[in-house]
């Protein structure tokens, strides 16, 4: 039975609006109706959205981490607790507020009650469901434990938002403080500094070196500094388009992965995300080598996704997966170890788990170490700053007798 979106007015006039079944729009109209409800409009969802999946346009719009993983909960919770998956999907479909969403729910509903699998419906959406979402729920429908295979995902996607939130907050206070000293300093020599200064200027004596010096920079900032903005946010756009050719994004990763500090971060980042996919991908069912290429596509950076796949072929020729990575020289010994171990035993999930959680919290405390040292050190260098605008305010000031002689 389709569904229908609608938007009608309620006996005190507030517009109201939701999702009905239905056979036809007439029949939710009369439903409306009965409900003392004013329809205004009446939509047939899956119709617009298979409609548009012929034509080849994604109606999907832009779904959050954090939407993709209370939908996978709700779902998982929804199928363990014994509903079919169609009123599953209908009942997570009612319970989303985002529109764009609840189309995207509502055209994979109406694929499956078609007689297409779930996977299937997702796979009309793939700027919302990634590769390895789609192939975990194709493999859990496989083996008959789909309810077991979205709690895993249910989890996942929940820990993934949760770094996702985790990275963007520890970042917020540290971009904020470093935009806020440069306009600090910038407007204490762009506007401050010139007023001050100019009262010592007509005396006709020479100002102390420092006094000169800030006064050169001032100069400069207000003679080049919208210049200067312009070239900075031209540099900044050639950069974002440089690194979208194949070519100059794999130089610009691979530099990430040379430089102290950053390089440890980077390896941390990625080792977690693809032992986790993995992990998961291992545990329902999918082949490893399939699992593999799957997980490669979730890491970031360029010449480690190129090692994974190298490691996949590799693989596929009969060698060990655990020295496949170590060859590359991009993934931390531990997990190596960790999944050598998990090879053995004949539990290479289990491993592949432990080293993605063991990797998080080493990229969590490096992460959090790193903060807690730049942001003292940016305070201690604004600081540093403005001592030296102020200092070459009052050398002076306090050198006024001889300046006057």
């Amino acid at each position: 039975m389709p569904a229908f979106e609608y938007t009608a007015l309620n006996a005190k006039g507030q517009e109201e609006s939701g999702m009905l079944e239905a056979d036809t729009a007439r029949q939710v109209r009369q439903t409306l109706r009965d409900g003392k409800l004013t329809p205004l409009k009446v939509e047939q969802v899956e119709k617009d959205e298979q409609q548009a999946n012929s034509s080849g346009v994604r109606r999907a719009g832009k779904v959050t981490a954090a939407e993709l993983a209370l939908f996978t909960r709700q779902l998982a919770t929804l199928t363990q607790s014994g509903s079919p998956l169609e009123e599953a999907l209908a009942t997570t479909a009612k319970q989303t507020e985002r529109k764009n969403l609840r189309h995207v729910i509502s055209a994979v509903r109406s694929r499956v009650i078609e007689g297409h699998s779930l996977a299937g419906g997702l796979q009309m959406f793939p700027s919302v469901f990634p590769k390895m979402y789609i192939a975990t729920v194709s493999a859990g429908e496989q083996s008959g434990h789909i309810d077991v295979v979205l709690e895993r995902l249910a989890d996942y996607t929940e820990d993934r938002q949760v770094l996702q939130q985790k990275i963007s907050t520890a970042l917020v206070y540290p971009v904020i403080l470093t935009f806020l000293s440069i306009a600090i300093v910038a407007g204490l020599l762009g506007f401050i500094v010139p007023q001050i200064v100019a009262v010592f200027e007509n005396m006709g004596q020479q100002l102390p070196v420092m006094t000169r010096m800030i006064i050169a920079m001032s100069d400069f900032i207000i003679a080049y500094g919208i210049h200067i903005f312009i070239a900075i946010v031209i540099l900044v756009m050639t950069f974002k388009k440089m690194i979208t050719i194949p070519k100059w994004e794999y130089r610009y990763h691979n530099l990430l992965l040379r430089i102290p500090g950053i390089k440890k971060m980077v390896r941390g980042l990625n080792t977690a995300r693809f032992a986790r996919t993995l992990s998961i991908l291992a545990s329902s069912g999918v082949p490893i080598l399939d699992a593999m290429g799957i997980s490669a596509q979730v890491i970031q950076n360029v010449p480690m996704r190129q090692a994974v796949d190298e490691a996949a072929v590799k693989v596929r020729e009969g060698k060990a997966i655990h020295r496949s990575l170590e060859q590359s020289g991009y993934f931390p010994p531990m997990t190596v170890y960790l999944i050598a171990s998990g090879e053995n035993s004949g539990k290479l999930d289990d491993m592949l788990e432990r080293a993605a959680v063991q990797q998080e919290r080493e990229t969590d405390s490096m992460m959090t170490g790193m903060l807690s040292i730049f942001e003292p050190m940016l305070i201690l260098i604004m600081g540093g700053v403005v001592l030296t605008i102020v200092l070459s305010i009052l050398l002076p000031i306090l050198n006024l007798n001889q300046l006057v002689e």
